[in-house]
């Protein structure tokens, strides 16, 4: 993936790397609590960090200052140039899209959804409308996930959080939630968890079919780009994750979609470049 050359500044970043786990005013939620409920890579559902947010009492915790800005190192650029030219795809495709915030941290920080630390993987909290990332996340995904570590996996995951972030603009996560409360049981609820997910992972793809047109070619993806994409996708599908930690296969289950959806829904985002097609509530 090509950007190297691309806009540093625009990624809305706040650098905590260093600062150390962060308290809780009040105790908040317990880290080992949120790091269940976020097991499953690609952080929590944002329907379920409301919840916790609202239950424990995650908005009053003590919330940690980082430095804001474009990081100095090679990590840092990548999540401010990706972010930055993630923001612009958005801003032509969704009118008054407003930026995420992003942070950056290292083991553990505060947040508005409670404490989230590395075990949960990269996650989205509508509570404060922020992408936070623990870039120790890239080498889980190539060592424990099988994923690999080519740099569009990496931007693949980034979008795909920023593609919660205009869930939460265009109101379809505050839909799910309340589709979620009339469900007749967890199953059915689960099916609009999976839905959320595979939306995101098509908005991805539709970051990625105009990465380059935004840029002018400072932010493109190159020969094989998109298979690496591909292989990531199949790699956190719920289905592959049930199986590596050998249970068996419990679609009932899903929260974030088999390997086959959400590779499906990353290739059509990708294929069109227009968000209009990431209609994955049809079926639920």
């Amino acid at each position: 993936m090509r950007w190297q050359g691309g806009r540093t500044g625009g990624g809305g970043i706040e650098d905590r790397r260093g600062l150390g786990g962060g308290a809780l005013a009040g105790g908040g939620i317990g880290v080992g609590v949120l790091a269940i409920i976020g097991y499953l890579v690609f952080g929590i559902d944002p329907a379920t960090t409301t919840q916790l947010a609202s239950q424990f009492g995650g908005v009053g915790a003590e919330q940690q200052q980082g430095q804001v800005g474009t990081p100095e190192d090679q990590a840092g650029r990548f999540v401010d140039v990706v972010g930055g030219n993630i923001n612009d795809v958005w801003t032509q495709k969704l009118n008054g899209y407003e930026p995420p915030k992003v942070v950056i941290y290292e083991q553990g920080t505060s947040t508005g959804c409670g404490f989230g630390q590395s075990a949960m993987g990269p996650f989205y909290c509508p509570t404060d409308r922020t992408v936070y990332l623990d870039l120790g996340f890239w080498q889980e995904m190539e060592t424990q996930l099988g994923a690999s570590g080519a740099d569009f996996a990496r931007a693949y995951v980034i979008a795909h959080e920023f593609g919660h972030h205009v869930q939460t603009l265009t109101g379809t996560s505050a839909q799910v939630r309340q589709a979620q409360q009339r469900a007749q049981g967890e199953a059915e609820a689960n099916q609009y968890s999976v839905a959320l997910e595979l939306q995101a992972d098509c908005y991805a793809g539709v970051w990625a079919r105009n990465a380059s047109a935004v840029s002018n070619g400072q932010v493109a993806l190159e020969p094989g780009d998109i298979e690496e994409g591909m292989k990531t996708a199949q790699a956190i599908g719920d289905d592959t994750l049930q199986r590596r930690g050998g249970g068996r296969v419990s679609p009932e289950s899903f929260t974030h979609g088999s390997a086959a959806q959400r590779v499906e829904w990353l290739q059509r985002g990708y294929q069109s470049g227009d968000p209009a097609v990431c209609d994955t509530f049809s079926g639920a």
